[in-house]
């Protein structure tokens, strides 16, 4: 009894949340409304709520917690008590005995309400054998030791050598391994995949393996790839950001989240191309459609030439602020060709000038871009003839880019040409491709391609996804101008919103080349980020289905393990009537973590996704050495999972479930 008792005080029931249902507005605001976003676009604020309650405002210092989420904001106003009565434990417990009993017929899915808080351990781990909590537990024991956690690469290493390969595999299998990883290859993903789609989760796969390279060879493998064979030339306007620096040539220092990739040769990017088809594949045959596959622009080609373009694409804007003012993307200024012209009159009538206006890309609401970029992805555009604008002064052709030798304009036209056929193949399969962010001296070029794919193939719905980090400080102004172009130029636009992953080493790297930091300044200008972009990216779905458009034209991935923040989002569809069904929300968190967030979601009813590694035990050891890290930096989340989990582990042994086998009959939406 006493036993019990202890079990009573740590379950909580499952509570029935149903959000209001927004009021609605008269019908001539509605119409009002409409008028307003077909001629006008993007240019309001974000609805109501954007500024979640928050603890009291940290510093700088606060910052390292900036995408950790390890110490979230209070919780919103959905969320339910985390301790309850022993009667309304009895009650939860009841209710899934009946279900146990009397599951859903044949053809019927199976939809359970959701407990907001994220408390109830039944609904977070019903997926999950009882020793496959056991091993859970005994993980997140090892990653709250931050002595093994710093050292983890060499004790696996060590535990190698000393046991072999085939126990070391074993052992592997039965940890970190088995937790964090859903098999070695295509075939034996299969399993997990279907039963994640069985209890209403569906997988974002991603071929782990990683090179375990040195810190000198990576250093010695960035530096020749990230400089032009011509040399790297600092010309008058030129911007350090895009520019290698050896300090920071190792892309993983303080990185523990993301995978990198080193440039070694273009037979090496081939075999990536490869890869990520074949993860396509993988993912095709086991979801039904409802797949992705996450893939790196730096795995595809030479960094140097994603430098290169990233610094033109920011020396435009720059070339746009001093010609007519503002700031921002050449959109965002809504000027005319004709605009432009009478910038020029004083040049007379100058060729060049005429050439450059013709290559303009417009349409009736103003300039788009100043190149035509569709031609540099769709064409064999040479770059060095593409990115040159007319001096305002002289009139002469001025570039914004270093003279790129033939060798590399071919290595740019095998870049595109790989993601060409990754993003065909993606389309052919009916699979999405979520195309990850990078460091900020890569992403513009990134975001622009990104954008310029999605132009080409989410004609009819969504196939490409660009990744946004909200961690940085011009966040909500990128995804408000890729919002424009994509209604503009009429294409269903795809973000995942993330966190971040780079926060330190690009603080380090402003700081030491001498450039604005890009990040913000503090965990909960991060959040307001985060959900101001959110509520930017509702409203306009809102704005499309009160106008009987198309709503999923765009489509958002919430990828956050801060459940705070997944609050937010739950809570804002519910008050301007965006359901799960609409199809245009959908979350997602990593294999092995905030299985208490990711699963009662995908069994709600909501669109839930789990970001799947696979690969061979040997090969993705640097991946689990990451999950190791990235876990040690989320202490209360691993706090409130080891009690989850102990306390779900517990009501099993008292029930007499140790042997529970998992049968879900839920279908992803």
């Amino acid at each position: 009894m006493a036993l019990l008792r202890s079990l009573s005080a740590q379950r909580t029931a499952i509570s029935l949340v149903y959000g209001r249902n927004s009021n609605k507005s008269s019908n001539s605001v509605a119409v009002a409304a409409c008028r307003s976003f077909h001629q006008r676009g993007s240019r309001s604020t974000s609805i109501a709520g954007e500024g979640a309650a928050s603890e009291s405002t940290r510093g700088v210092s606060g910052a390292r917690f900036l995408h950790s989420g390890e110490r979230p904001l209070q919780a919103s106003t959905l969320v339910q008590p985390e301790l309850v009565s022993s009667e309304s434990l009895k009650r939860s417990m009841k209710q899934q005995s009946s279900q146990e009993k009397n599951p859903s017929p044949a053809g019927s899915p199976q939809r359970d309400p959701l407990d907001v808080s994220f408390n109830d351990p039944i609904a977070a781990f019903k997926s999950k054998t009882t020793g496959e909590l056991i091993r859970a537990y005994l993980v997140y024991m090892i990653c709250s030791s931050e002595k093994l956690v710093e050292h983890n690469m060499t004790l696996m290493k060590w535990s190698k050598n000393v046991l072999g390969q085939r126990l070391f595999t074993a052992l592997m299998k039965a940890t970190f391994y088995g937790h964090f990883v859903a098999g070695e290859d295509q075939i034996k993903i299969i399993p997990t995949l279907e039963r994640l789609r069985s209890f209403g989760v569906k997988p974002i796969l991603d071929y782990s393996v990683e090179e375990d390279i040195t810190q000198e060879e990576a250093e010695k493998r960035e530096v020749e790839s990230s400089v032009s064979s011509a040399g790297d030339k600092k010309e008058e306007g030129s911007m350090p950001q895009y520019h290698v620096d050896k300090s920071f040539a190792d892309r993983r220092y303080k990185v523990s989240s993301a995978r990198t990739y080193f440039y070694l040769n273009e037979a090496t990017c081939e075999r990536n191309m490869e890869i990520f088809i074949k993860c396509l594949e993988a993912v095709s045959g086991a979801t039904f459609g409802t797949g992705i596959t996450a893939i790196k622009l730096t795995a595809l080609g030479r960094p140097q030439l994603l430098l290169q373009l990233s610094e033109v694409i920011m020396r435009t804007r720059k070339y746009m602020e001093d010609m007519v003012g503002g700031q921002g993307n050449v959109l965002t200024h809504h000027k005319t060709i004709k605009d432009l012209e009478k910038y020029y009159a004083t040049l007379g009538d100058n060729k060049d000038v005429k050439e450059f206006l013709n290559n303009v890309t417009s349409d009736k609401e103003g300039i788009l871009h100043l190149f035509p970029w569709s031609g540099i992805v769709d064409e064999d555009s040479q770059l060095s003839d593409t990115f040159r604008v007319p001096d305002p002064q002289t009139g002469q052709m001025r570039r914004l880019i270093s003279q790129i030798p033939p060798k590399e304009e071919e290595m740019f036209r095998n870049m595109i040409r790989r993601l060409n056929t990754i993003v065909k193949a993606a389309a052919d399969l009916d699979v999405r491709i979520m195309v990850d962010a990078e460091q900020t001296y890569f992403q513009p070029a990134i975001s622009r391609i990104t954008l310029e794919m999605m132009r080409k193939y989410n004609k009819d719905k969504a196939i490409v996804f660009n990744t946004y980090q909200c961690y940085l400080r011009e966040t909500f102004r990128e995804v408000n101008t890729d919002l424009e172009q994509a209604k503009r130029q009429n294409f269903y636009f795809g973000a995942k919103l993330v966190r971040g992953a780079y926060m330190d080493q690009e603080r380090d790297r402003a700081k030491s080349l001498g450039y604005p930091d890009p990040v913000n300044p503090t965990f909960e200008a991060t959040t307001e980020m985060y959900h101001k972009t959110l509520s930017e990216c509702l409203r306009r779905i809102k704005l499309m289905k009160d106008c009987d458009d198309d709503a999923r034209k765009i489509g958002i991935m919430v990828a956050s393990h801060n459940e705070d923040t997944v609050r937010f989002a739950i809570q804002q569809m519910k008050e301007i009537g965006i359901s799960p069904e609409d199809k245009v929300i959908c979350f997602g968190q990593l294999l092995g973590m905030c299985d208490y967030i990711t699963f009662p979601l995908g069994q709600a009813g909501y669109s839930a996704y789990k970001y799947i590694p696979y690969g061979p035990v040997e090969e993705v050891l640097p991946y689990l050495s990451r999950r190791a890290q990235e876990n040690k930096g989320v202490l209360k989340k691993i706090k409130k999972e080891k009690r989850l989990l102990l306390s779900e582990i517990r009501r099993r042994l008292m029930r007499g479930q140790l042997f529970y086998k998992p049968k879900g009959n839920y279908v992803p939406i």
